[in-house]
């Protein structure tokens, strides 16, 4: 088959949605820079360094990679000026801007041409290359055409003309090759400059737009990260993503998100972080996600091993709670260049799944071990997970600190939850967990309306509190507040067979009118109140149980207060329905049922250590098949952040 009639045949697969958002399925990779030169291998171009690094990572089991046209080297605009600075014209260098469709647009043919070698070696090899357009900001450091020196290149005009313009033409010479599979706003734009939500809005609109103008078969990849639902100051939000391109994307690395730096890497809060992070885009945005860049960010966090045991605990958490993909930070080790920002920012120089050397790491031998497990499956998508629950999200309430600890909870309690921002549309469910409200203006009034109708319908919502203010107060939760005081010291809260250390900003005292007492503080006053209404349950607790576990380092380690025991009171009805039950914390179980109504269950080890798999069964329910970790599965042990996979099926 000839180079044209192989590009006409994957061409017409790209036309049938066989792409990363519309496949659904699974994909492991990495971000690329080429081994020799890292961000300079555009103006160092090397080819056969290019054509080397993609069989390696080829054979190393990797599918996709994120690749970058550094914007001044495919648009290396210069601008020529008069007197008081008044604006001639823009130039390449001192050459006047071709009359051709690529000078006209401001690129440089002779990038193009490197770009698509490059895509050719991508395709000779098997992988598939998501494309970050406008790649302003790259590992702490700005690369900008030097004509938009002094702009606000997220909301000038004359940059976002010139940006349009290199997106359509890059976008329209290159929609033709198959191992292009999805096109990327650019690397982390919200970094590149300030903007308000509207000019932010604008600027990714723009982009999105240009990008489906010239190609409307591959989806369109936001490339940010930090994204926020709430009205707290930040511009970028998951909402606007969501409405805006086809897949969004997490950064999710522990060192840099809040709350996640706080243990070593293997442990359960970690190994969740880049899970939780991508439900919650996910859930709120109504798009698929993907952890696009996570990492150890190098050997001063942890060793070669603790990276790859946190790898593969990332990769079948990730895989088994729906979102579509894993691609480490990054390729290769760039530890021998002498360039900015490797030559004083030390954070970036040991990132890669294969050294300088060209020595593979740990890392990737798990990524590949991965891939095989997934390619071995007897299904070729994952159904998705059972989700029982939805946690509501709240102004005031610092979204991501609450979503974190409550993903980490309901997990360890044993059901799974799925998040909703408040004025979004509620879906149905039998819990709804609205964690850690504060403030005044927390949420609008129809939702908690909303919430007492399904709870007497047979729904049960949970509270917990941040001083966060409610009204009506005791028509809603079967208690009078006689009093309020600070509270801001950390104490014991007494649930009768166990005890959960937290911390109040401030406390309500509490009498009940229709409600029962659950849980006390240490001086034996309410804190975890329930009332029954028609066939369900309304729950309070006067501590933000969330905010404080996330906010303290081991809060959820096993030999810490059991916390995720209040969950487990809260979620009692649907961890009964469950089909397989585990009581141990520290083990991590989704449900996935088949067409065929035969169930899969992944039990993920989010410790370092190995543990003892003690479960029970519903009814009638059997184990039928060990797709992954027979020997494990027979000795009755799970190995430390690992997994097993098993199919389960009704007698």
């Amino acid at each position: 088959m000839t180079k044209n009639e192989m590009i006409s045949s994957e061409s017409e697969k790209i036309n049938n949605g066989d792409n990363i958002t519309k496949s659904g399925e699974f994909v492991v990779g990495c971000n690329y820079w080429a081994s020799h030169a890292g961000m300079l291998m555009w103006s160092k171009w090397d080819e056969a360094v290019v054509k080397e690094d993609f069989r390696q990572l080829s054979e190393n089991g990797l599918q996709v990679l994120r690749v970058f046209p550094l914007w001044p080297d495919f648009q290396p605009l210069t601008r020529t000026t008069n007197a008081m600075g008044h604006t001639i014209d823009l130039r390449f260098g001192e050459e006047p801007l071709p009359l051709t469709e690529a000078g006209q647009a401001g690129v440089d043919e002779t990038m193009m041409q490197r770009f698509e070698t490059m895509a050719d070696y991508a395709q000779e090899y098997g992988l598939q290359l998501i494309v970050g357009l406008i790649t302003g900001w790259m590992s702490g450091r700005l690369f900008i055409p030097t004509a938009f020196n002094n702009k606000n290149v997220i909301t000038d005009p004359e940059v976002i003309k010139w940006q349009t313009r290199f997106v359509r033409y890059f976008v329209k010479s290159l929609k033709h090759h198959p191992a292009i599979c999805g096109w990327d706003l650019g690397n982390e734009c919200n970094c590149m400059a300030p903007a308000d939500r509207d000019q932010a809005w604008c600027w990714a609109n723009t982009i999105s737009s240009a990008i489906r103008v010239e190609d409307q078969t591959r989806p369109v990849v936001s490339g940010m990260h930090s994204l926020t639902p709430a009205k707290d100051g930040q511009s970028w939000k998951i909402q606007d993503q969501g409405e805006l391109t086809d897949l969004l994307t997490t950064h999710p690395y522990p060192l840099f998100t809040p709350h996640c730096n706080q243990e070593p890497l293997n442990r359960l809060r970690n190994c969740l972080h880049a899970t939780a992070e991508s439900r919650m885009y996910a859930d709120i945005s109504g798009k698929p996600c993907i952890a696009e860049e996570l990492g150890n960010l190098g050997p001063n966090i942890c060793s070669d091993r603790i990276a790859a045991e946190y790898a593969r605990t990332a990769l079948f958490s990730l895989w088994a709670n729906d979102c579509q993909g894993f691609l480490w930070w990054c390729a290769y080790d760039q530890d021998k260049l002498t360039n900015s920002p490797y030559d004083w920012n030390a954070i970036e120089r040991e990132l890669g799944l294969v050294t300088s050397a060209r020595e593979p790491k740990p890392v990737i031998k798990e990524i590949k071990k991965f891939a095989d497990v997934v390619h071995s499956m007897p299904f070729k998508r994952l159904p998705k997970r059972k989700a029982e629950a939805v946690c509501i999200l709240t102004e005031d309430s610092k979204p991501w600190t609450s979503a974190f600890s409550a993903f980490i909870l309901a997990k360890q309690a044993g059901f799974d939850l799925e998040f909703v921002f408040v004025g979004q549309k509620i879906p149905e469910a039998q819990l709804y967990i609205v964690p850690s409200v504060a403030g005044v203006r927390h949420s609008n009034k129809e939702l908690w309306d909303m919430l007492y109708a399904k709870a007497e319908k047979g729904a049960s919502i949970y509270v917990s509190c941040d001083d966060g203010v409610f009204s009506p107060f005791k028509d809603f939760f079967g208690a009078e507040v006689i009093s309020r005081e600070i509270r801001n010291c950390e104490e014991d809260f007494d649930f009768g067979d166990f005890k959960v250390k937290g911390k109040a900003s401030f406390k309500l005292n509490l009498e009940m009118t229709d409600a029962e007492v659950i849980g006390k503080f240490s001086d034996g006053k309410p804190a975890l109140i329930r009332r029954n209404v028609g066939n369900g349950h309304i729950y309070f607790l006067g501590m933000p149980l969330e905010k404080y576990m996330s906010e303290t380092k081991d809060s959820f380690a096993e030999n810490n207060d059991p916390a995720w025991k209040i969950y487990r009171i809260i979620g009692k009805d649907i961890i009964e329905k469950r089909s397989l039950k585990i009581t141990d914390p520290m083990l991590c179980v989704t449900e996935h049922k088949l067409d065929s109504g035969e169930e899969i269950a992944i039990i993920i080890n989010g410790s370092e250590i190995e543990r003892k798999l003690e479960y029970s069964l519903k009814d009638n329910m059997t184990v039928n098949k060990v797709l992954y970790g027979e020997s494990n599965w027979n000795s009755k042990v799970i190995s430390p952040n690992n997994a097993i996979v098993i199919g389960i099926s009704g007698c």
